[in-house]
């Protein structure tokens, strides 16, 4: 798939989610002007990045394990979840709302996790970035399920963002989907499909991973009454 780009280079990429909410605290407002500077993954934009030079992840860790992307962490309790309970592995998150992400740093900053960064925008100027082969897990927990036909192309799963996964999922490597939105685990398995690139691995959706926390956005969905849905396909 062909990209549009702008005259600067960069992909003409629309983007349809909100980006600001409600007031922050003030507590939120510090955060994000301290905390986030030190996990926030450099030189993702293009004016910062123009050459669009990889990240180097043994330089924004200090290490070299196993790295683990989350996109759209929404609060980013499912994420700072995960990088409590796996010391051992990288995390990154993506989150556009900064909302999100003023949820989250202050957690960081309290609970003192070092295997955590964060690029609060969005998930495809990332993936632009990421050596291929280079994550081992990825997860799309609870995505803005567009529902209304016309607007399915909005959703994450389409070839625009496949595709970039793919070439930075490395073989053998896992993404996950959550959803409560039976349209949306249709749209994605369509997808997923007709890729000869990943194969899906669990037969039942409604049976959660033995390491899923839940999140808020789960919560909600109970409450309504909707059945959530677990989708985990491996890159071959």
């Amino acid at each position: 798939m062909t990209i549009p780009e702008r005259k600067d280079g960069a992909p003409w990429r629309n983007f349809y989610g909100r980006r600001f909410g409600k007031t922050l605290r003030k507590g939120q407002v510090v955060h994000l002007g301290t905390t986030l500077k030190d996990v926030q993954v450099p030189n993702v934009g293009w004016d910062e990045n123009p050459d669009r030079l990889p990240v180097d992840l043994v330089d924004l860790f200090g290490r070299q394990v196993p790295l683990w992307l989350e996109i759209g962490f929404g609060g980013g309790e499912h994420l700072l979840h995960q990088g409590i309970a796996n010391p051992d592995v990288n995390l990154i998150g993506c989150e556009p709302f900064i909302n999100g992400v003023a949820m989250l740093v202050p957690r960081l900053a309290e609970t003192q996790v070092a295997n955590i960064r964060i690029h609060p925008g969005d998930a495809r100027d990332l993936l632009d970035l990421l050596p291929a082969g280079s994550v081992e897990k990825a997860f799309l927990l609870y995505p803005d399920p567009w529902p209304k036909s016309r607007h399915h192309k909005r959703r994450f799963v389409n070839a625009e963002f496949i595709d970039p996964l793919a070439k930075a999922l490395a073989s053998g490597g896992e993404f996950r989907v959550a959803t409560d939105i039976p349209d949306y685990v249709r749209h994605t398995l369509e997808h997923f499909a007709e890729r000869r690139d990943f194969v899906r691995m669990n037969a039942d959706l409604h049976n959660a991973w033995s390491d899923w926390p839940g999140t808020r956005y789960e919560a909600k969905a109970l409450q309504a009454g909707r059945k959530p849905h677990y989708l985990t396909f491996i890159r071959l």
